[in-house]
């Protein structure tokens, strides 16, 4: 996950838990982000292009345990590791 992944989740969720119970950062990444990840290490193919004929950025949309949705951007390398580049949560 590069910094710019953290950033933005650090800007949607905050350090800890909100006084409603609101998940943290860290709960996402604990809960919710795990499965997510695992999608890009084994299905980036079949993930949908963030730029349609740009082929190395894919976006995983999907539902989470503590979120109720979430977008994840990622970005394959040359040396065929992925980067986790950004996040949108759906908090509603």
């Amino acid at each position: 996950m590069t910094d710019a992944f953290f950033e933005q989740l650090d800007e949607q969720l905050g350090p800890s838990r909100g006084p409603k119970g609101e998940p943290s950062a860290t709960d996402f990444l604990i809960m919710d982000l795990p499965a997510a990840a695992e999608r890009f290490a084994t299905d980036f193919d079949c993930l949908p292009e963030i730029t349609v004929g740009e082929g190395d950025g894919r976006v995983l949309i999907t539902w989470g345990v503590l979120v109720r949705a979430f977008a994840v951007y990622g970005l394959l390398r040359p040396d065929e590791t992925i980067d986790l580049i950004g996040v949108e949560l759906d908090l509603a």
